[in-house]
This record gives C-alpha cells, sequence and structure tokens, in this order.
C-alpha cells in the first residue's frame, strides 16, 4: 500500500495524481519545483518499478518537464532522484532561471525555503493542471504543510 514518506508530506503541497505518481509542490517559493513520487509501496529506484510502471513514469515526468517548462518559460529545467534524504523513489523537477538565486549552482541548502502561502500555491499550480493530460487534481492548497 502507498504511503508518502512522512518528509516529503512535511515539505510539500499535494497538488493531484496521474495515473502512476502523485505530483507535489515543494513549499519553496523560490523555485517552480515539483516532486513525482509513483504511487508504489516500498520502492526505492526506478528499475524497482515494473516495466509498465518504468514508462509511465517517463511519460508523466515528461508531460510535467514540457508543460512546466513552457508555462514558467524556463532558462533549464533539473529534473533528478537523489533520494539521499528520502529513500522513497521521487522525482524533482525545478525550474531555473540564470537569474535566480542558486544559478548555476543546484537549489539545496544554500538558502532558507520561502514557504507558499495558501493563494501563492493555487497560483503557481492553477497555469499548470490545467495543461496536464490524465490528472486529477487535489484541492489541497487550502491547508498548508506542517512545517517546510
Amino acid at each position: 500500500m502507498f504511503e508518502l514518506h512522512p518528509r516529503l508530506a512535511q515539505d510539500t503541497w499535494p497538488v493531484g495524481d496521474f495515473p502512476l505518481c502523485r505530483l507535489l509542490l515543494m513549499n519553496d517559493a523560490s523555485y517552480p519545483w515539483f516532486i513525482l513520487v509513483p504511487r508504489r509501496a516500498a520502492v526505492r529506484e526506478i528499475f524497482e518499478l515494473a516495466q509498465r510502471d518504468q514508462l509511465q513514469l517517463l511519460k508523466e515526468s515528461s508531460q510535467l518537464a514540457e508543460v512546466l517548462f513552457k508555462i514558467f518559460q524556463a532558462d533549464k529545467l533539473n529534473i533528478a532522484a537523489l533520494g539521499n534524504m528520502v529513500p522513497q523513489l521521487h522525482l524533482h523537477h525545478i525550474v531555473r532561471y540564470q537569474g535566480d538565486q542558486a544559478w548555476p549552482n543546484p537549489v539545496w541548502g544554500l538558502f532558507p525555503a520561502r514557504a507558499y502561502s495558501s493563494r501563492a500555491c493555487q497560483e503557481t499550480c492553477a497555469g499548470l493542471i490545467e495543461h496536464l493530460v490524465d490528472f486529477a487534481p487535489h484541492s489541497s492548497c487550502a491547508a498548508p504543510p506542517r512545517v517546510c
């Protein structure tokens, strides 16, 4: 049974579900930063997914990446599955700009997170959601994550 890792639940806003993955918004308004989490129990690495789930993950990640790139007019999109702090398989999708505060370095640990307000969360997700296919949005931006 799928259960979101407590750290991901603590640090994100749930946005909705693709056929395979839960889409989360990282609670850091410094960057448009989304996370895909396959809804499969006890999976730490992509190769542990069934082959059809691997293909579905690639499909969902590619769709998300294309929409993020267009909607947010990115200079670069960072996509990574690190899992050093959270062992549950999850893919970060981070929109980057040559002028963002961390450019050209990674975003992790350089600056404190700037939490979203409920309204800013809704605004960030609204334009994205309407462009996603096979996606069921949650009405989750009404309640913030516990702590970021």
